[in-house]
């Protein structure tokens, strides 16, 4: 069980750098890669930041449950 729960860690972990390395602190993120304000109007680029951003919290949030679960089985 616990070799289970550090895979998932491990994946979480991996996913996680992915999504925080895709986006920009100084906003321009992916939304900046696809050509700019005219790319914000043509893709919606505010939903897409949206969701990584909510991907980021849950991620976080999902290796943060799982690091405290895996230490109950730790002796």
């Amino acid at each position: 069980m616990l070799k289970l729960i550090t895979i998932l860690i491990a994946l979480i972990c991996v996913l996680l750098m992915a999504v925080i390395l895709i986006q920009n602190p100084k906003g321009g993120g992916v939304d900046s890669t696809f050509g700019g304000q005219s790319a914000n109007q043509m893709f919606g680029a505010a939903k897409s930041v949206d969701f990584i951003e909510k991907l980021t919290w849950g991620l976080t949030a999902a290796l943060f449950g799982l690091c405290i679960f895996a230490s109950f089985f730790v002796q």
